[in-house]
């Protein structure tokens, strides 16, 4: 069980992660067989095999908040963040294997996948790969509580809702950080607005009926 919130995101500390990160959702591994798209960890590995150097850290946000169970150790950090990191003590040098491992941890977990980069750092971004939940971190509760919708970009993708093969399970919703998918009087109701294209949702239904599309911008 969680250990207790003792600690939450003030506004001004919001818009000052706001204001030096900027966060963009990237699909998770998804591996269905059929009709759907088949989607790896594409986008990150190729950022991970690209980095010089990749350290793994806590996530700063579920070990002050702590108000889920959620894997801690899963925070990425490439080239100049990752130097630093190892540098202050704050994370450790990896390969990409092991990275991918933890990219493999927050999936299963339900966390969403996010890179950031730091406006301030010399070399082009991005610098970090978060693995977020909506209880603890700072740019989900950017979104849902402040309104910040400048917090997260959406990814490349959008997922699609096969309704003719939807059986109402509710199975999803559970794994939405952006909550697009809520059940309403026994039956899925998808917000496709707000849906952000992690992919989260593909992997847990049972009836194949969600897929991950090319977002039309």
């Amino acid at each position: 069980m969680p250990s207790g919130k003792k600690w939450s995101w003030e506004e001004d500390e919001i818009r000052k992660y706001v204001g030096e990160l900027k966060g963009v959702t990237v699909p998770v591994h998804i591996s269905i067989e059929g009709r759907q798209r088949i989607l790896s960890f594409g986008q990150v590995e190729k950022l991970l095999r690209e980095a010089i150097t990749i350290a793994l850290g806590e996530c700063e946000c579920r070990e002050r908040v702590q108000a889920c169970d959620s894997p801690r150790d899963v925070c990425l950090y490439i080239g100049q963040a990752a130097d630093e990191q190892i540098q202050r003590g704050l994370g450790t040098k990896v390969g990409l294997g092991e990275a991918l491992s933890a990219l493999k941890r927050s999936s299963d977990a339900g966390l969403v996948l996010v890179t950031y980069t730091d406006r301030e750092k010399d070399s082009p971004g991005p610098h970090y790969i978060c693995s977020c939940c909506s209880c603890c971190c700072h740019s989900m509760i950017a979104l849902e509580k402040y309104g910040f919708n400048e917090a997260i970009v959406t990814s490349d993708f959008i997922a699609e809702q096969d309704q003719s093969l939807c059986n109402d399970c509710g199975a999803c919703t559970g794994r939405c950080q952006f909550k697009a998918r809520k059940m309403v009087d026994s039956h899925l109701s998808y917000n496709s607005k707000a849906c952000f294209g992690c992919g989260l949702c593909v992997g847990s239904c049972p009836e194949n009926a969600i897929s991950l599309q090319k977002r039309v911008r």
